[in-house]
């Protein structure tokens, strides 16, 4: 009877080593002290199992003292305990005890104490081991040869690893798959997928542990090819339902760039599990399908099984992008109540999340509340800052943490340059670029890229052409930022010379580089050269690209050909606003009001809103073609009909409007009533008003508050000049050159440029230093003499020098913007438009002598002046003469 209670027991015992639960096992060992049975030592042994299973090792010690001689079985036990609980060291400790207590180990204890060493990568310690395998005589034995070779690769000695795998007499399907994990897990995908091959060819049958361990190789190594490949053997084996196989294929899949089969494979597994959900939630992510990953989020919690770090983490990545701080807020307090919020990975996450969603400040909260903040925090909250355009922030805390001693790395500095920039702090770019240089990351291309992309937009444009020029190998990013450079900074030369540079070092442009080259061409007035570079955004493919297409609607508009503009316009493929501003505003400047507010009302129906820049050129569009009535019904409805509040370019256009439609007290009754300061720019538009209305006392008063604003500005003075002289008043004209010349303020000339064959040639007033002057002057000569038969008569009363009225004409006839049209009648074939850009306003003079001049040669004149384009044909102007 006693025999069968001990085998029931026995029994019993084994049954609850499978379910790992304490309270059984406490209450079995009750019972059998009871009856007299606890000293039995296969019972002891079995106890022992249990509780170390359970991590119950008090109650396991105390087992083994009480224990008259603990075997190896009970020691045994309790080694391989600690092991797969995770306490290595422990189970170190527990194996030395042992051995020191004259047990020897067999092959059921070696794999467990080698096994504990794996954990703690304790190397030194598992080679101690190792001697102890060998002088015992288990070496040959493949379970222990399997855990030695997984030691020795989890201590990162994989040499020493293959070697005892190739030492191994009869490699069994375990020992492949140790050798596949840890090449795996060492990212040695290559390796990996040779040994499978080798093991295949072996004659050995992979399980679905090898399959596993291969279809993360095909992961690592983006071969989705192979991995197609690994899923038909699985099935072919019939493995295809194994919960790890059906995980890694979920993972292979989505990260290998099919996400459609990871769904499919997905939808197949019976009962998810968590790794699952991790698996396609992320892969959702990874394809930016992020609606789609809180959709399988919310199913995830449906079906019953609760997020982990992994799965909150993915959502928070979802969350970020689709800008959701309402979803981020919830994930973040299922974080505080799942005790993870202090995880370094998770913090991260948050700090993005909120940083994307424009919630610095609660991203700040959390970095604060980091325990052990690392570079990796600091990166996502500097970042975060800086893309969030709080700039002083950015800085603020890469100086307090620079002073910590956390460091930095390319990120840092990427972020910290961009908030330099966005500040227009070239200083801060010079502190960074000694910083980078000092510490080694002068030849990082992304942070050189980055200090000539900052030193280019901070108006730096000697130091971002010195960064450029030392650069070893300049790529496209470091071209582009200093092409882009050029372009907004009015060196639209330099930045056409560059990119022939960039041709020839055989690099390919993007749509970037001939964005930014349209952008020069336009602001060059360089026709000849825009159209170059748009023979090049066809060659490259970029007409179905925005941004190219919105750049070639402002170069043809602003180098006069308003119909190749047009033409560019309707071949953009998605018109945002950008597009529709281009065109409206290009129509407007050419003085084609009615196309300009027609064009306007079919950006309304087609359902684009209107911004402040489209609203700016509506009400130009209307100043420059007396449409008072109609300015003043955007101007006024166009807060309640689009919620844009006017800004000071909008009144100064309304200002403008009424000025010069002889509505100047309407124009001073705005400026009064304006609700801020008014700028340069509506004091600029009240004084031309007064200029085109002769009004002194208005002039005076809009140029004495100009001189405060802008004492540097030339064009006040002659503009209040030209009211003066105007009614006559020399010696007021007399005093506003000796207030220039006591402030040392220089009147800006006037300079004109003409393209020809790819060149622009420059001209200023009465310029004699043309190769072909004489030809120049001579064709002056010819047409002012068929422009006085044709009823022309200089109109000296523009001129504002004090010289006998022949001078004058002999002035007025050598401008700049008439020694160009000159030029280009010599050097252009017949009957082709001339296209000229000046850097002031066309003065009356020229505007009246090239009306003639058009009808007298039979050709377009194109006269950019620094307000608007004016087209000369058959006798007039495209402006009506109202500018």
């Amino acid at each position: 009877m006693t025999n069968l209670w001990r085998h029931s027991y026995t029994k019993l015992l084994s049954q609850l080593s499978q379910t790992k639960s304490l309270n059984p096992v406490l209450q079995i060992q009750t019972h059998l002290t009871k009856i007299g049975l606890s000293n039995d030592s296969k019972h002891r042994n079995h106890l022992i199992n249990l509780y170390s299973k359970c991590g119950a090792f008090d109650y396991a010690w105390k087992l083994l003292d009480e224990s008259p001689e603990p075997d190896l079985v009970s020691w045994s036990s309790l080694i391989s305990g600690y092991a797969k609980n995770g306490f290595g060291k422990d189970a170190i400790w527990a194996f030395f005890k042992m051995h020191s207590l004259g047990l020897k180990c067999n092959e059921f204890t070696f794999p467990s104490v080698l096994k504990a060493c794996s954990i703690g990568k304790e190397l030194f310690l598992g080679k101690q081991i190792h001697g102890i395998v060998v002088v015992t005589g288990f070496e040959s034995d493949v379970f222990v040869a399997n855990t030695l070779v997984v030691m020795y690769a989890k201590c990162s000695e994989l040499l020493d690893s293959r070697m005892l795998f190739e030492e191994i007499p009869e490699r069994n399907v375990v020992s492949w798959n140790a050798l596949f994990s840890c090449y795996t897990q060492n990212d040695f995908f290559s390796e990996a997928m040779c040994m499978f091959g080798d093991m295949i060819v072996s004659g050995v049958r992979p399980d679905e542990y090898s399959l596993s361990n291969i279809l993360n190789a095909c992961t690592g190594l983006g071969d989705i090819v192979q991995g197609k490949k690994i899923h038909g053997c699985l099935v072919k084996l019939g493995y295809d339902s194994d919960p790890f196989s059906s995980n890694a294929l979920v993972d292979m899949y989505a990260k290998g760039g099919n996400l459609k089969d990871a769904i499919t494979v997905f939808d197949e597994i019976v009962v998810p599990d968590i790794v699952s959900w991790n698996a396609i939630i992320a892969g959702c992510v990874l394809h930016k399908c992020h609606h789609q990953a809180i959709d399988m989020l919310n199913q995830m919690r449906r079906s019953g099984i609760w997020p982990n770090m992994f799965t909150l983490s993915s959502a928070l990545k979802a969350c970020a992008a689709l800008e959701l701080p309402g979803l981020g807020q919830g994930l973040h307090s299922l974080l505080i109540k799942k005790d993870i919020i202090q995880d370094p990975f998770v913090s991260v996450g948050l700090i993005d999340m909120y940083c994307k969603c424009d919630l610095t400040k609660d991203a700040r909260l959390i970095y604060d509340l980091m325990p052990g903040k690392d570079l990796i925090a600091l990166n996502a909250m500097i970042s975060g800052c800086s893309q969030n355009e709080a700039d002083n922030a950015c800085l603020d805390l890469f100086v307090q943490t620079f002073t910590r001693g956390i460091g930095f790395d390319q990120t840092t500095l990427l972020a910290v340059l961009n908030s330099a920039t966005g500040l227009q702090a070239p200083n801060v770019c010079k502190q960074v670029h000694a910083l980078s240089v000092k510490l080694g990351f002068q030849c990082d291309t992304f942070v050189i890229n980055s200090l000539v992309d900052s030193y280019g937009k901070c108006s730096q444009l000697d130091d971002a052409a010195t960064i450029f020029d030392e650069c070893p190998t300049p790529d496209l990013p470091s071209f582009t930022s200093l092409i882009t450079a050029y372009a907004l900074l009015g060196r639209g030369e330099e930045a056409m010379k560059l990119y022939l540079k960039l041709q020839g070092m055989g690099l390919k442009p993007d749509s970037f580089v001939c964005s930014s080259l349209l952008n020069a061409c336009a602001n060059l007035s360089a026709y000849e050269q825009g159209k170059q570079i748009h023979a090049h955004v066809l060659k490259f493919g970029f007409m179905s690209d925005v941004f190219a297409g919105n750049s070639l609607v402002n170069m043809y508009a602003k180098c006069g050909s308003i119909e190749d503009a047009n033409c560019a316009f309707s071949e953009v493929p998605r018109k945002g606003i950008v597009s529709w501003s281009a065109m409206i505003g290009g129509l407007a400047q050419h003085g084609y009001a009615k196309k300009a507010l027609h064009l306007f009302g079919e950006m309304l129906k087609d359902g684009v809103s209107p911004n402040h820049i489209t609203l700016v050129s509506v009400l130009y569009a209307c100043n420059h073609a007396g449409l008072v009535e109609e300015a003043k019904k955007y101007f006024e409805t166009m807060k309640d009909s689009f919620g844009i509040e006017p800004t000071q370019e909008h009144y100064a256009c309304m200002i403008d409007v009424l000025g010069r439609a002889g509505k100047l007290d309407d124009s001073i009754d705005l400026v009064n009533k304006m609700p801020f300061e008014a700028n340069a720019s509506v004091w600029g538009a009240l004084l031309g008003a007064a200029r085109i209305h002769k009004n002194v006392e208005v002039g005076q008063r809009a140029a004495e508050m100009l001189f405060n604003l802008q004492p540097e500005k030339s064009g006040t003075h002659v503009l209040l000049a030209n009211i003066y002289a105007s009614v006559g008043l020399w010696g007021d004209v007399a005093k506003v050159r000796r207030l220039m010349k006591d402030s040392r303020v220089k009147k800006e000339p006037g300079m004109s440029w003409i393209e020809i064959k790819d060149s622009i040639y420059t001209f200023i007033v009465g310029d004699r230093s043309h190769s072909r002057s004489d030809e120049i002057y001579a064709k002056l000569e010819e047409l002012g003499q068929l422009m006085a038969k044709a009823g022309y008569v200089p109109m000296v009363d523009t001129d504002l020098h004090d010289v006998e009225r022949k001078q004058k004409e002999i002035l007025l006839s050598y401008h700049s913007e008439k020694l160009a049209v000159a030029f280009g009648l010599i050097a252009t074939p017949p009957g082709a438009p001339i296209r000229v850009k000046k850097n002031l306003r066309i003065c009356l003079d020229c505007h009246t002598a090239f009306k003639f001049i058009c009808k007298i040669v039979s050709r377009e004149i194109i006269i950019r002046d620094n307000n608007r384009f004016h087209h000369f044909k058959d006798g007039s102007c495209s402006c009506g003469d109202y500018w």
